[in-house]
C-alpha cells in the first residue's frame, strides 16, 4: 500500500471517482489507499460537490511550505509558554489540528467553526478569548463571531466572562460534546413531534400522512435511544472517575 502524500494524478482519481459517484471506499481501493486518506482530502479540500484536484494540490504544497518556514514570534498574550508546550513536536501537532479539523468539516461543521472547535481543543488551558483565537488562527474577529456563534448554538462550547475584564472567554470541557448530543436529542424530539402532528393534518391514512407517520417515529426513537445512550455513557464515566453520576 503507498504511503506519503497524495500525487496529483490521484488527487485526479479522486475527483473523478466522486463526480463518478463513488463511495470513499471504492476511490480509496482503486488507489490502494487507506479509506481515511480519501475521507480526509475530500474534506479539507471543500467536500464532495465541491473537491478539484488542481487547487486541492495547490492548497497542500502551500501548506508544506508554509511549514517549512520559519513561524514569526507571535505576541506574548498568545504564544503558549514553555510549560503549555510539553515538549510538543509542533509539526505533529500541526497536522493533528488539520486532520481533527477535517474530521469535524466531514461531520458536518463548515471549515471555520471546525477551525475553532480545534483549537479549543487543543489548547491546554481549554479557553480562549475571541482576539486569541482571532491571533491564533489567522483570521478576522467577525469569521470568529461567526464561528463561536454555531458553537455555541449546538452547546459544544460555552461562554464565560473573564475575571476582571470586560471579556468573554469560549470554553470546551469534559461535558461539552454531552451536552451537544443532548442538544441534537431535543432537536430530534421536536422534529417527531412536529411531523407526527403533520402527519394528523395530511390525514393518517393517505400516501403523504403515512409517510410523514413514519418520519415522525423514526426520529422519535432516535431521539430516545441517544438520550438513553447519554445517561449510559455519564453513568459509565461517573464510575470509572469514582464521582456520583
Amino acid at each position: 500500500m503507498p504511503g506519503g502524500r497524495l500525487t496529483h494524478h490521484e488527487r485526479l482519481e479522486i475527483a473523478e471517482g466522486l463526480r463518478e459517484g463513488l463511495s470513499y471506499t471504492d476511490i480509496a481501493a482503486r488507489l490502494d489507499r487507506p479509506i481515511s486518506t480519501v475521507s480526509r482530502e475530500v474534506a479539507r479540500n471543500g467536500g464532495p460537490s465541491d473537491y478539484r484536484a488542481d487547487a486541492a494540490h495547490r492548497a497542500t504544497k502551500g501548506r508544506a511550505q508554509r511549514r517549512k518556514q520559519p513561524l514569526a514570534p507571535a505576541p506574548a498574550a498568545t504564544s503558549p509558554s514553555a510549560g503549555e508546550t510539553h515538549g510538543r513536536d509542533p509539526e505533529a501537532v500541526a497536522e493533528l489540528e488539520e486532520q481533527f479539523t477535517a474530521m469535524m468539516v466531514g461531520t458536518g461543521l463548515p471549515r471555520m467553526t471546525a477551525r475553532v472547535l480545534t483549537c479549543l481543543y487543543v489548547t491546554d488551558g481549554g479557553s480562549l478569548t475571541a482576539a486569541e483565537l482571532a491571533q491564533r488562527l489567522q483570521v478576522s474577529p467577525a469569521s470568529v463571531s461567526k464561528a463561536v456563534g454555531e458553537l455555541e448554538q449546538q452547546e459544544l462550547i460555552r461562554r464565560e466572562r473573564d475575571t476582571g475584564r470586560r471579556r468573554d472567554r469560549y470554553v470546551i470541557d469534559a461535558d461539552a460534546w454531552f451536552r451537544g448530543w443532548m442538544a441534537s436529542a431535543r432537536q430530534n424530539a421536536m422534529l417527531a413531534d412536529f411531523t407526527l402532528r403533520g402527519a394528523q393534518v395530511l390525514g393518517a391514512t393517505t400516501p403523504a400522512g403515512t409517510r410523514m407517520r413514519d418520519i415522525g417515529h423514526f426520529f422519535e426513537h432516535v431521539g430516545r435511544t441517544m438520550i438513553q445512550a447519554a445517561e449510559q455513557w455519564r453513568q459509565a464515566d461517573a464510575a470509572r472517575r469514582g464521582t456520583p453520576g
